[in-house]
C-alpha cells in the first residue's frame, strides 16, 4: 500500500469560527487528528490541505510540513470533498509519489485515535471502493424519522411494522472520522456514488464530530472526563 493521508482544513467556518485551530484542552483542534495520523503514518505522506496561512503556520509549528496552499476556488462553502481530494492526489503525483490508497481524516473528530485508524485499515481490502467509519444511529428511519408527503401529512421515512426501536434493523450513520478510499475509484467517481462500501463501526463517544458551538462545548466536557483523575 502506498498511502496518502489528507486532513482537509479550510480557514472559513460558520458553525464555529476558526474551528480547525480553536483550542480544545489547550491544543488546536487539528492537532488531535495530526497526532493520531503520525502514530500510524510517516510525516511525508500526511497532507494538511488548507487555504489558510495561519492554519499552515500552526501545523508547521507542530513539525509537519504543509507542501501547498489550496487555491481559493477549492475553499468555498460549495467546494466538494471530491475536488479537494483529487487536488491533493494530483499534487503528490506531480511530485513523483503515486498513492494508491487515500485516507481522509477530518479534523473535527478529536476522539478518533490511532487505534481506530489501524483497525479500519485492517478491514480495508481490494474488494471495496471505500471503507467508512460509522456509528449506530439513534434516528432510526424505521422508527422515529418522518417525511412530509405531498398532502402535508407526516409519513414514515422507511416503512416497517416495528413496535419497539430495539426490533428495528440496525441503521448506521457516517460519523466523518475515517474514510479509506482506493485512489483509482476516487478518480472514476465521487464518494457518494461508490457502491462497494464497507463499514468500520465506532462507539458514540469516539464518533463525536464538531460542527457547531454546542458540539465544541460537549467535546470540552468529554475531554475533561477523559483527563479527570480517577478516585482510588
Amino acid at each position: 500500500m502506498k498511502p496518502l493521508v489528507v486532513i482537509p482544513a479550510r480557514g472559513g467556518s460558520k458553525g464555529v469560527p476558526r474551528k480547525n485551530i480553536k483550542l480544545l484542552g489547550g491544543k488546536p483542534l487539528i492537532q488531535y487528528t495530526i497526532d493520531a495520523a503520525r502514530k500510524v503514518f510517516p510525516d511525508e505522506v500526511i497532507c494538511v490541505s488548507t487555504d489558510d496561512e495561519e492554519i499552515r503556520e500552526i501545523v508547521k509549528s507542530l513539525g509537519l510540513q504543509v507542501p501547498f496552499l489550496r487555491p481559493a476556488e477549492l475553499a468555498t462553502d460549495n467546494t466538494g470533498t471530491h475536488e479537494v481530494l483529487l487536488h491533493a492526489v494530483d499534487f503528490y503525483e506531480n511530485s513523483n509519489y503515486q498513492p494508491d490508497v487515500l485516507i481522509l481524516l477530518q479534523p473535527t473528530s478529536p476522539f478518533r485515535t490511532d487505534a481506530h485508524i489501524k483497525e479500519a485499515l485492517e478491514r480495508f481490502d481490494k474488494s471495496c471502493e471505500m471503507l467508512v467509519s460509522v456509528k449506530e444511529t439513534k434516528s432510526n428511519p424505521y422508527y422515529v424519522l418522518r417525511e412530509e408527503n405531498e398532502a402535508g401529512w407526516l409519513v414514515k421515512s422507511k416503512e416497517g411494522d416495528f413496535i419497539r426501536r430495539q426490533d428495528c434493523p440496525k441503521v448506521y450513520e457516517l460519523n466523518g472520522a475515517i474514510y479509506i478510499i482506493h485512489v483509482d475509484s476516487l478518480k472514476l467517481k465521487p464518494i457518494q456514488d461508490f457502491k462497494k462500501v464497507r463499514k468500520y463501526e465506532m462507539d458514540e463517544l469516539s464518533s463525536h464530530d464538531i460542527d457547531n458551538i454546542m458540539d465544541f462545548s460537549l467535546a470540552e466536557m468529554i475531554l475533561h472526563q477523559k483527563t479527570k483523575p480517577q478516585n482510588s
